[in-house]
């Protein structure tokens, strides 16, 4: 008999005692489950034990999560929370270093547990933690184990970091700033400033004068993975939290001076802090900057930041970490954020500056009338800066254009136009972006610390929608590292990769929002293969050009109907046979039809018309002349036949000697495209009967069907098209029945033959 559904069956253990297999009803109280467990061991006064899950993060079991128990799960009995909370604050407390390590490291284990949280919260464990970190009379592992374990609780959220007090912020600080510091405190306090920076405005401001960027610099140049990434993650967070009256800053002594920082005492978790910001015991969300610091951020571009990460980070021996991708994707939307000024200014015809800036862009492509080679720079220089700025600015395309017919001509400015908005929308520059408060998910996944249930890690970060082909907020180009005008260097290969596509598409400008769409999918596929340089991307986005994405196109939209899978696969090869064979049934019926083709004479008019048709038993081919506008005339009056026995060879294009030798103007290159002749013998010699199809639908008819009868394979376009339509009708019309049926990969194994083989009923024996 199966047990109930909400019994399960787990073991507990206990140290020095032998484990107890029971089925825990989830619907009995957990008091009595833990009272039940006590006398099985002999235990007393059961309130002051505990069930903790035994692997993972050793959480406590509460009514809240318990749901979580299933089968075969091992708990062990331990001290409870509240009373474990209590000997561990006491414990710090002691006078011997040995045991305040050791209650230290119990308590940055348990930490992350949101019950023993709340237990050490309530019983000031926060206060106890920040005394030692204030004090600092031990730089070394206790000063360690106490950030991480202050940094555990705080990250519940059940406390607000705008209670922090100045003192305390600034004796955070002062570890950031020592020279001769231990190498795993300096990322925890990194680690919380950041926290601070993106909680709280005004210790917010109080960091950004505390801790200069010269400083994070040197934290982002030691070859520390772990503390590159703290400093990275703080100084993004002072970028995120630029107001507009930062953007005149000063350089003091290194650092930047922001406004509003003050000084004072406090407590570590003073109720002033809550009145002044109006936080009532929660955390206040602040509203996301309206402007970002563009002083800062070139005084990091100045200082070499650029070059740095490219170099160091991005092109590390050591493997990019989740959170290191996050805080570059940061910095680059932040980065390519200043350009949203520029992308919001509309095109104004009157103002005297933008159009000093498209003259001083035509003189920079241009010779102005009269000026000479030798006037004002040599001709090596003026070749040089002209080769240059072509190459730049894109007027190759404008010269291109100008020795092209009209119709096929490419806007340049309306193009340029339209590839800006296109690079702003695949960008994402300007676009609204929501700033909330986000669970720091690479956090707790690279520290592991964090198990169902248990409180978010707060961060301020931007929540728009990832671009094209990403899924995450870690979706960083390399190459907009490698360069520092990464925008307007990839404007210069995208209007180059336009013009083309343009040619490619042979497009007119009622194309222009085709080429468009095209080149957006050229730029989103290699934009999504993360490049490293500028230079590999224009390969790469050089080397898809439109028949390859009209390819892509083809087998994405296979992909998502399914017919890739290798069965689906395997069905389609073994239908192609006869599929084929009706396609070769359907031209042979056409070539019986027969069709209206005219003649060329010399002079290359087309003024004369002949019908030619193969027989129902598909053995001749029977033709002749007919007048203009007669009907189709019947088998018997043709006067003409050629036996398909006698046709040697099927010639198409130039192959055919109508056209043969006629030059290589566009009326026949037209002909080209629609002649084929048959050859057969004629006595001795060598004859000909010569066709110019009236269509290219026609003549891939028609060369089918006579490829058909000469035993050659069908191999025009229109073929391929109709088999396509054919089998992927076909598919679907033998998959009905298996709709929204998944259908694996690989086929089920053959099971091995039996030992014997002694199972076979001999039907002969009569029963007695």
């Amino acid at each position: 008999m199966a047990p109930p559904r909400n019994v399960v069956k787990i073991a507990v253990q206990k140290p020095d005692a032998i484990p107890q297999l029971i089925r825990l009803d989830q619907a009995k109280p957990l008091a009595a489950v833990v009272k039940e467990v006590c006398d099985a061991w002999s235990l007393s006064h059961s309130e002051r034990y505990a069930l903790q899950f035994a692997d993972g993060h050793r959480r406590y079991i509460t009514e809240n999560n318990r749901t979580e128990i299933k089968n075969g799960s091992i708990l062990c009995l331990s001290t409870a929370p509240d009373l474990e909370a209590e000997r561990l604050l006491s414990g710090l407390q002691s006078g011997s270093r040995e045991r305040r390590r050791e209650t230290l490291q119990h308590l940055v284990l348990l930490a992350p547990d949101v019950t023993f949280a709340q237990e050490v919260i309530s019983r000031d464990g926060l206060q106890r933690l920040g005394t030692i970190i204030e004090d600092g009379d031990d730089l070394g592992e206790v000063l360690t184990l106490t950030l991480r374990a202050f940094l555990e609780l705080m990250e519940h959220g059940m406390v607000s970091w705008e209670t922090l007090s100045i003192p305390f912020i600034r004796k955070v600080v002062s570890y950031v700033n020592m020279n001769l510091m231990d190498a795993s405190v300096q990322p925890l306090a990194l680690r919380l400033l950041e926290s601070v920076t993106l909680s709280s405005p005004a210790l917010g401001q109080l960091v950004k004068s505390e801790v200069p960027l010269d400083r994070l610099l040197v934290h982002l140049q030691v070859m520390n993975q772990q503390l590159q990434t703290k400093a990275m993650a703080l100084l993004t967070a002072l970028l995120q939290g630029a107001s507009p009256t930062e953007r005149k800053v000063s350089v003091v002594s290194g650092g930047w001076m922001g406004e509003g920082a003050g000084a004072g005492a406090g407590s570590h978790c003073a109720p002033s802090w809550d009145r002044r910001m109006g936080v009532h015991g929660g955390v206040k969300s602040p509203k996301p900057p309206s402007h970002l610091s563009q002083h800062m951020l070139d005084y990091l571009w100045q200082r070499n930041l650029r070059q740095f990460i490219y170099k160091n980070i991005i092109h590390s021996a050591t493997p990019l970490g989740d959170e290191m991708a996050h805080h570059l994707y940061v910095l680059q939307a932040l980065t390519l954020g200043l350009l949203e000024p520029r992308m919001r200014t509309p095109l104004d015809p009157y103002s005297p500056e933008q159009r000093e800036q498209l003259q001083a862009l035509r003189q920079a492509a241009f010779e102005s009338e009269g000026e000479s080679l030798g006037a004002g720079l040599s001709a090596d220089r003026r070749r040089s800066l002209c080769a240059r700025e072509f190459r730049k600015l894109g007027f190759s395309f404008v010269l291109e254009n100008s020795s092209r017919e009209d119709k096929h001509e490419c806007p340049f400015a309306r193009s340029s136009i339209q590839l800006t908005v296109l690079l702003c929308e695949l960008l994402r520059v300007g676009e609204p972006c929501e700033w909330d408060w986000a669970q720091r998910v690479w956090e707790r996944g690279t520290e592991g610390q964090r198990g169902p249930g248990a409180a978010h890690t707060f961060s301020l970060s931007p929540s728009c929608p990832p671009a094209p082909g990403s899924e995450t907020a870690q979706d960083f180009s390399p190459m907009f590292f490698g360069q520092d005008q990464s925008f307007h260097e990839l404007f210069c290969v995208s209007i180059q990769l336009l013009n083309k596509t343009w040619k490619e598409m042979r497009a007119t400008q009622e194309d222009f929002d085709k080429v468009i769409q095209v080149v957006r999918e050229q730029l989103a596929r290699t934009l999504a293969l993360k490049p490293s340089s500028l230079e590999l991307f224009r390969t790469k986005v050089n080397a898809l050009p439109y028949g390859e994405v009209l390819r892509l196109r083809q087998t994405e939209r296979l992909h998502q109907e399914g017919t890739l899978a290798p069965p689906i696969l395997e069905l389609r090869e073994k239908l192609k046979p006869e599929l084929m064979g009706l396609i070769r049934q359907q031209r042979l019926l056409r070539l019986c039809e027969g069709t209206l083709f005219r003649k060329i004479s010399s002079r290359r008019r087309q003024d004369k018309l002949w019908f030619c048709c193969l027989s129902p038993n598909h053995k001749v081919l029977q033709y002749g002349d007919v007048e203009e506008g007669a009907s189709p005339p019947t088998l018997e009056s043709l006067p003409e036949q050629l036996p398909v026995a006698d046709i040697k060879a099927l010639l198409t294009g130039k192959d055919c000697p109508h056209v043969r030798e006629k030059g290589s103007g566009k009326q026949n290159k037209d002909l080209y495209e629609l002649a084929f002749s048959v050859s057969y013998d004629h006595g001795e010699e060598e004859a000909y009967l010569n066709f110019i199809a009236p269509s290219k639908r026609e003549f891939h008819l028609w060369t089918d069907g006579l490829s058909a009868l000469l035993g050659s394979p069908m191999g025009s376009e229109q073929t391929r098209l109709d088999l396509e339509q054919l089998l992927t009708m076909e598919t679907k019309l033998r998959l009905l029945e298996l709709e929204n049926v998944p259908i694996p990969e690989q086929p089920p194994p053959i099971p091995p033959p039996p030992t014997n083989f002694n199972f076979c009923y001999d039907c002969s024996i009569t029963e007695p």
